[in-house]
Order: structure tokens, then sequence, then C-alpha cells
């Protein structure tokens, strides 16, 4: 049994920048829902996909706001894009896709409890996102990620591979070089390097002794680094909290709930001719109705 866990939000921005234009009926545009249909036909062709949900954010702004006035909000975000936000999630219902629409927590955090709460059935989790946050989540060979667009599939080897930490050392990572994504500056001075290598002997931010001198490994500029390290320490602990994801967002309660039982035909063909799709993405290759 294959659990796919889709990012649903960052699948909508890739076919907002993927795909051309295009308007429905009322003038609204729509050529991200119709990009976000071809792409997601195109992952329910795996034929080992038996149970799917897509994690959506139905709002930008979550709890981690509260938390500090830096993180990322809606700003700058493409007016008609973000009118797209509803349409996607009706997109996947109609695709048979079960939608986890996150309010006051956020797509990842969807994910990482579907993760958390589902390996232990599952053969293998997988989270369809290129979001190095998520790496976090990853298990041996047992949870993974996938980049649909690179290609590449990381486990836990891959994630040392890549950035020079296990998994559970990445919100200690993403702490200290920032994550401009989500608005967290880091700490100055450390980089990927200098992060990966403490990091990677360390584990996490609490253990790094606070006299370089202690250190027990090599780093250029160590004494800097250190010094910025301590005078920032409740800044650090504060953005590792941030990029800590949680396990209790509000997902389904069990693996039936998210089995993948094919395209709902008439609700997919009532979206389409609603947003004037005069050529949908074909379904007859995955729709039991057919």
């Amino acid at each position: 049994m294959f659990v796919h866990l889709l990012d649903g939000t960052y699948e909508l921005f890739r076919a907002y920048f993927g795909f051309p234009f295009r308007t429905a009926p009322d003038g609204t545009e729509v050529g991200a829902v119709y990009g976000l249909l071809n792409t997601t036909l195109s992952l329910l062709r795996d034929p080992q996909l038996t149970h799917i949900a897509a994690a959506t954010d139905t709002v930008i702004e979550s709890f981690r706001n509260d938390m500090y006035d830096g993180y990322k909000t809606g700003v700058g975000v493409p007016e008609d894009l973000m009118g797209q936000f509803g349409l996607a999630e009706r997109a996947f219902q109609a695709l048979g896709v079960t939608v986890w629409g996150m309010i006051d927590f956020e797509a990842d955090d969807a994910m990482a409890t579907g993760a958390h709460r589902f390996s232990p059935q599952a053969d293998r989790v997988i989270l369809v996102s290129p979001d190095k946050d998520l790496t976090q989540c990853v298990s041996g060979r047992h949870v993974v990620t996938f980049d649909r667009r690179q290609n590449v599939m990381l486990d836990a080897d891959g994630v040392v591979a890549k950035f020079g930490v296990a998994p559970a050392s990445i919100p200690d990572y993403l702490a200290l070089v920032g994550d401009s994504a989500d608005g967290i500056p880091g700490i100055p001075a450390w980089g990927a390097k200098s992060s990966s290598t403490v990091l990677g002997h360390y584990g996490h931010l609490e253990f790094i002794p606070a006299d370089p001198a202690n250190w027990e490994v090599k780093v250029r500029g160590a004494a800097r680094l250190s010094k910025n390290l301590n005078e920032r320490q409740e800044e650090a602990l504060l953005f590792r909290e941030l990029t800590t994801l949680r396990r209790d967002a509000p997902v389904s309660r069990n693996l039936e709930e998210i089995a993948w039982q094919g395209v709902r035909r008439t609700e997919y063909q009532s979206l389409c001719s609603e947003l004037g799709f005069r050529n949908p993405p074909s379904v007859h290759r995955w729709d039991p109705e057919t």
C-alpha cells in the first residue's frame, strides 16, 4: 500500500507558472486549475497509488504568523492565483482526491501529520513536494519526499547527502541558514556548509557547545559563528519552532478516508463545464465508470 500525500498549494503554484492563462466564461482566471487537473491526473496514473490526499492552504496565514511578525503572508501572491485556491480544492475533489484544507495550520503540517499517522500501516508514504521543510519527516526508505518536477526522491540517506544532516536535524538546519520562502532570516554568518558541519556532528542547537574551543569539528570562522549563535540563541530556538512541522493538524483519521476510488465523473464534467474547459484533460484511463 502506497500512500501519496500531495502538496496541493505547491502544485497550484507550479501550474500557475507552468501553464498558459485561460479564463472561465465569467472572466475568472482558471489556467492554474486546468494545469492542476493535468498534473494530478498524471500522478494518478501510477499503478502503485492506492491512497492519496492533497494538503492545501485554504488561507496563507497560519498560527506561525502570531509567533513571528516576519513570517510569510499572502503579500506578493498574484491576485488571479489567490482567486484559484478554492477552485483548486474543488478540482482535487472532482478527481476523487481527499482534500485537507488548512486554515490555522499549513499544508506542510497536514502532510507531516498524515505521514506520522499512516506510516505504520503503509508500505511507503510518499510526500509529493520539493519543499525542504518536509525532509524532516523522512524515515529510512519508508517515508520519502518526491520532487515531481526534478524526478528526485529523497530517502534518509538522500537527505543526508543533500543537506549534510539527518532528517531530525532539518528544523535546526533551517533555523541557522534561514528560509526565505517562509520569511525566516536565519542566524548571521551561518551558511549551508557551516550549519551542516556543526549539526552533522551535534544534531541539535542545544547540543552545540557555547565555547567554540570545545567544538569537536573544524569550521572556518568558528568564533564569529559561535558569538552570533550565543547572542541570538532565543531567535534560533524560535526559528526552529517555526520550521518544525506539527503532527496534530486536522486530517483524515483512517486510511479508508483517503483511499482513491477513481475520478468523480459527474462532478468532474460539471466543474470543467463551469470553467469553460471545452477540451478538458481526459480521464478515461483512470475513471472506473468508463
